[in-house]
């Protein structure tokens, strides 16, 4: 009876995990200028390997969030568009 629960706890962290890289890889695929489903695909078929290949073969299109940075920029910050 030991042995069943402890195959079953495996299971479920392997479910956990494979839900969570799809996820993941969904988000990312779709801030690099892809679309959501791309990165489902990835990450349902090919768990967290798939998650890898988004982050670290796809390159980000060239008008998406990727190229931008992760934080947006502040007030103040980068050229000012005001004539002085």
């Amino acid at each position: 009876m030991i042995v069943l629960a402890l195959i079953g706890a495996k299971a479920l962290y392997l479910l956990f995990a494979w839900l969570l890289s799809a996820a993941i890889a969904s988000w990312l695929s779709d801030y690099k200028g892809y679309g959501e489903r791309v990165g489902l695909t990835f990450g349902l078929l090919l768990s967290v390997v798939g998650l890898l290949i988004v982050l670290l073969v796809l390159p980000g299109r060239p008008n998406s969030r990727w190229g931008r940075g992760w934080l947006p920029r502040r007030r103040g910050q980068g050229p000012t568009t005001r004539a002085q």
